[in-house]
């Protein structure tokens, strides 16, 4: 069963934060792995508190954080409605580790003696 992942943002100009010439490079390589968990079948929902404040608003979860932490400590990150990280992005492999997405693992083509063929 694929866990629910929900991403509550800082206020951002636009919805992923990637846009302008100054988009920062944390965003762009966030945006980057939230696309490739959704390709993978995870469920994420991103909300921006300068386009979603009643989002924030109507979570208890997020409304106490806020309370406690005020909103420099965002982005929080929901799993299932439960805490799992707040003040920075979360990176490829945690993403992947709570939708329950198994990472492809690339092989590396063979080459040299290591190909299988005789190196004597």
């Amino acid at each position: 069963m694929t866990k629910s992942i929900q991403v509550f943002d800082p206020a951002l100009c636009c919805s992923s934060g990637v846009c302008g010439v100054d988009a920062d490079q944390q965003l762009i390589n966030f945006a980057a792995d939230v696309d490739w968990a959704k390709q993978n079948g995870a469920k994420i929902e991103r909300f921006n508190l300068a386009q979603q404040p009643m989002d924030f608003a109507n979570n208890k979860v997020v409304r106490d954080f806020l309370e406690r932490s005020g909103q420099e400590a965002l982005p929080l990150i929901l799993v299932d409605g439960e805490f799992a990280l707040a003040g920075r992005y979360p990176n490829r492999n945690e993403l992947s580790r709570w939708s329950g997405i198994t990472p492809a693992i690339e092989i590396m083509p063979a080459s040299g003696c290591c190909s299988g063929g005789k190196c004597c």
